[in-house]
């Protein structure tokens, strides 16, 4: 299988918030997996898991969504606020009717994103909420001089302002952030724009439209037409159902072949739905140049057996590594289109990076690839192409190889390839000019049966190994990828 590499061309840069994460308060995604409060035995700072901290922080991760997802727009801020003793009680209607304490809130949230280093991504409370509502989290959160808000702040102990840059406007409008029609909620998107304001001229906000469901692509229109001088950009959402209907999604580890393959079909859908929702952003939206944010992606299967339905709890195989390694090309070959995604979700809940079970924790195959990817963001993506050959079981085709490529401020070139085949090994001919005899080419792969995955028991059954095999020749390297794998190929150039 040949793939050529064409550093000449190029799509642009590669947004590092590309690689962002989301975590909604949802199952136990904040309490147990990031969030165990100060007091816990589990070795924490300021109530924050250091294992689980320490490993996303090895991922780089650009940015961070929060507080939802359908809880966003049940979520009022300032019950997050102010001493823990004091804050409000509520129920989580979305997920699951627990009861939610507020114990954290933006302070501790705004705390999380210190630890990891990474910006801060507030979905705010449109369907619930009101315009002055959002507009005082706004300030709350921005003001550096003296307002009402801004002396709340300090009050409750932080003295300079947090300057969280990105705000969405919204979750899910046109389903459990208020059922919305396209034209109603675009008209609400400018007004809440209008009172959402940047309180100096080095922080400005950027504004993100509540967008589409899947193909809704009329919302999309709609919405950049009304809205689109107003925002910054739109999103999206699209998670990777296998099963026919919602009611029965599929499992996570017990699955068919033919599931397997449902699963790699529906997530390369990607590609159609970035390229589409593109397009209209462009043409709907001529004058000023919105990007698309796809900010839930992932795999959605039935829960975990004997778990609570409302947490969303489900294991992480290599078939989720394939799904995230597609997803990822995907979204590296339309950086011109895509600004930011965010995989749901962080810990715990669907297509998560790890999963804990009381003081341990374990990394999924879905880490490793954006492990083994984090050196394409900011990076510049270069042109690639991949001879492949069509799979076919029942009535799912999907081609066997998926590629993208980036070039780094260094010069060196990343690889990324995915061998679909559940079954065969692909053998690969890497050509490009840029390439010599004297080329340093290493390589990683993750590999395995595609339900492979890993327990409490056995947390390393499925992880990254160093690549054998590799030979470099003037203009090209051959390399052989395994049955249901993920390779990450750096070429520093002579």
């Amino acid at each position: 299988m040949r793939i050529i590499l064409n550093p000449n061309r190029s799509a642009g840069t590669i947004n590092r918030n590309i690689y962002g994460h989301f975590s909604e308060h949802l199952g136990r995604c904040i309490y147990e997996g990031l969030w165990v409060g100060p007091d816990s035995p589990i070795p924490n700072e300021n109530g924050l898991r250091r294992d689980v901290v320490s490993a996303l922080k090895k991922l780089n991760i650009p940015v961070l969504r929060w507080p939802g997802g359908c809880f966003a727009d049940t979520y009022h801020w300032r019950d997050g606020v102010g001493p823990v003793s004091e804050r409000k009680t509520i129920v989580n209607t979305n997920w699951g009717g627990v009861t939610e304490d507020n114990r954290f809130g933006t302070h501790e949230f705004m705390e999380l994103c210190r630890q990891l280093g990474c910006e801060a991504y507030f979905s705010g409370n449109v369907g619930s909420g009101t315009v002055q509502e959002f507009s005082d989290w706004v300030e709350y959160c921005n003001m550096p001089g003296k307002s009402p808000m801004a002396d709340l702040r300090r009050a409750n102990g932080r003295e300079e302002p947090f300057n969280v840059k990105y705000w969405g406007i919204g979750n899910e409008a046109w389903g459990c952030g208020g059922n919305m029609r396209p034209e109603r909620y675009a008209d609400l998107a400018r007004q809440y724009s209008t009172y959402l304001r940047a309180y100096d001229k080095e922080h400005k906000l950027f504004k993100i439209a509540s967008g589409a469901n899947v193909d809704d692509y009329e919302w999309t229109r709609k919405v950049a037409e009304i809205a689109g001088r107003q925002i910054d950009a739109v999103s999206l959402h699209y998670y990777t159902v296998p099963g026919d209907e919602w009611e029965h999604k599929g499992a996570a580890t017990e699955f068919s072949r033919e599931e397997y393959f449902a699963t790699l079909r529906k997530a390369l859908r990607m590609k159609e739905l970035v390229a589409e929702h593109g397009r209209i952003l462009r043409k709907a939206s001529p004058k000023k140049k919105l990007g698309l944010v796809v900010d839930e992606w992932g795999t959605w299967f039935d829960v975990e057996p004997g778990t609570n339905p409302g947490f969303l709890y489900q294991q992480n195989t290599m078939r989720d590594a394939l799904v995230a390694a597609v997803s990822l090309n995907i979204f590296n070959n339309h950086c011109d289109t895509v600004v930011m995604a965010n995989i749901a979700q962080t810990v715990n809940v669907l297509q998560a990076m790890v999963l804990t079970e009381g003081p341990k924790m374990l990394l999924t195959p879905t880490y490793h690839v954006f492990d083994m990817y984090k050196g394409h963001q900011g990076a510049r993506e270069i042109e690639t192409y991949a001879e492949t050959s069509l799979l076919t079981c029942g009535d799912w085709s999907v081609p066997n190889l998926h590629v993208s490529a980036s070039e780094g401020a260094d010069g060196k070139l990343l690889l990324t390839a995915a061998n679909l085949s559940d079954t065969e090994e692909a053998p690969l001919e890497v050509l490009s000019d840029v390439i010599s005899a004297k080329s340093a080419v290493t390589g990683t792969l993750l590999t395995g049966r595609p339900a492979a995955h890993n327990t409490f028991d056995k947390p390393d059954a499925v992880k990254p190994v160093t690549m054998t095999g590799i030979r470099v020749e003037d203009r090209r390297f051959t390399a052989t990828l395994p049955a249901c794998s993920v390779a990450a190929f750096e070429i520093a150039r002579e």
